[in-house]
């Protein structure tokens, strides 16, 4: 294997599968990646066997080849070198860095030995989809599944259905939906399922994403695995096996009060009161008798105390509800319109956060019991 590789597409193609390798594997070969060249491309790879990601850059190849490397070991020197134009060449199980004015060999270990990149037996039914569109919508509901005592919860459902498709995400704490409607991706997949991507997977794909968001992605399903594929990258993954809870029961209908205000203000508030905040990381939103405004009110028995006033429109009756300030925060940043919509009851049921202008996305929190 001979190429001539630019720093910087080098770079991005190991930016892409840095954190899939997996350091702390008895098995040596899995803190390893692959490189190959082969009809004018190079291909990287990493897996940690539930999930492998393979990037594809551009270089000058001379002749084909692969071997694999020490993935943090080759990235440091990489990262190291002040030269754009990079050699690399194979022999013998070794790996020859070249620039102008550095040579150094890495141990590899032979293409024989890595794990098979797994293959999608599907490859006539598939949804296309803007990569900016997938992006935004797999991290508008990430932040949701940190649960991963439960497998079928440390994951994210993808529900398609007719004229949509519903992700949905949940800790049993909070959960969060986002529709794409079907003006939004194309697709030739004709009936309805629902699977559940690992966690993992969908950071990953968020993180190739960003690099790319002008394009489109792919989406191909089997039975257990998915695959996330356009010109730069590939991702290919397990899915979950399991159930996700019908989250439709605790879906609030009607509230108690209801609230429309400032998405910056509540943003504002909530930072300062998580500075008082104690271990338990309470917040506290009061609303009092004809108010026209609501408080957020935090304090730290060591720390002292603080409230910050927000006009608002209030409908519903007077009460406290006190939330976890960090779930709350998570909700709000994913909301990109002026005037966001708080619908409570009380201690004992889930309050409701989306976009005033927003039918696509919501956001269930359940209070602190006072």
């Amino acid at each position: 294997m001979k190429f001539i590789v630019l720093k910087k597409n080098l770079k991005d193609g190991l930016r892409a599968i840095e954190r899939i390798t997996d350091q702390n594997s008895n098995l040596p070969i899995l803190k390893n990646f692959l490189i190959e060249s082969f009809d004018n491309k190079i291909k990287i790879s990493a897996t940690n066997l539930e999930l492998a990601v393979t990037s594809y850059i551009s270089g000058k190849i001379i002749e084909n080849g692969s071997l694999t490397i020490p993935l943090h070991f080759f990235n440091s020197i990489i990262n190291n070198l002040q030269t754009e134009k990079i050699n690399l060449e194979s022999e013998n199980e070794k790996l020859t860095i070249k620039t102008d004015n550095y040579q150094a060999e890495i141990k590899g270990i032979k293409k024989d030995e890595f794990p098979i990149i797994p293959k999608i037996e599907n490859e006539k039914f598939y949804l296309e989809i803007n990569n900016s569109i997938l992006k935004n919508s797999l991290s508008s509901i990430v932040n949701s599944t940190t649960n991963e005592n439960k497998p079928e919860l440390n994951g994210v459902l993808f529900d398609y259905q007719d004229t949509l498709i519903k992700l949905a995400a949940t800790d049993t704490f909070r959960l969060s939906e986002k529709t794409i409607f079907n003006t939004q991706y194309n697709s030739n997949i004709e009936k309805k399922f629902k699977t559940i991507i690992p966690t993992k997977t969908i950071q990953e794909v968020i993180r190739g994403l960003q690099f790319e968001e002008n394009n489109n992605t792919s989406i191909f399903f089997d039975q257990n695995q998915i695959l996330f594929k356009n010109e730069s990258i590939e991702i290919i993954s397990r899915l979950i096996n399991g159930e996700f809870p019908d989250y439709s029961q605790i879906i609030p209908k009607k509230f108690e009060t209801e609230i429309t205000l400032n998405n910056n203000e509540l943003v504002n508030a909530v930072k300062l009161a998580s500075v008082f905040s104690d271990r338990l990381n309470e917040v506290k939103i009061i609303i009092k008798e004809n108010a026209k405004n609501i408080e957020v009110y935090s304090a730290g028995s060591n720390l002292g105390e603080n409230k910050y006033l927000i006009p608002a429109k209030i409908s519903g009756s007077p009460m406290e509800i006190i939330f976890n300030w960090r779930y709350l925060l998570d909700g709000i940043k994913n909301l990109t319109s002026e005037n966001i919509f708080l619908g409570i009851n009380n201690n004992n049921k889930p309050a409701l956060l989306k976009a005033s202008e927003e039918i696509s996305w919501f956001y269930i929190l359940m209070p602190i019991k006072s």
